[in-house]
């Protein structure tokens, strides 16, 4: 089984919201839907821009933490290193 840990954003530079599930596709439509009140359905950030797989659920707990300590900055360079035109990648997934 994958994990995941994974960046939304509200559009190209706009509000960041990390995360890790062990259902990419799920937990993202669930932010799209707004489906849980509370920080993303909130402030609309619901296009995800960047995520890693992990082999298990620690690993991608840890990378979650990880990145939330970080500055915003570190954030946007690890965003565009992968997706430099802040595509939205919730279509890219097979769901």
């Amino acid at each position: 089984m994958a994990f995941y840990t994974y960046l939304l954003a509200s559009a190209p530079y706009g509000t960041l919201y990390c995360g890790h599930t062990d259902n990419l596709a799920k937990r993202v439509w669930q932010h799209r839907e707004k489906l849980r009140q509370g920080f993303t359905a909130q402030y609309g950030v619901t296009r995800l821009v960047w995520y890693a797989i992990h082999e298990d659920r620690d690993g991608a707990k840890a990378r979650e933490r990880a990145i939330k300590r970080w500055n915003r900055a570190w954030k946007i360079r690890l965003i565009e290193e992968g997706n430099p035109d802040w595509l939205d990648l919730y279509e890219t997934l097979n769901q």
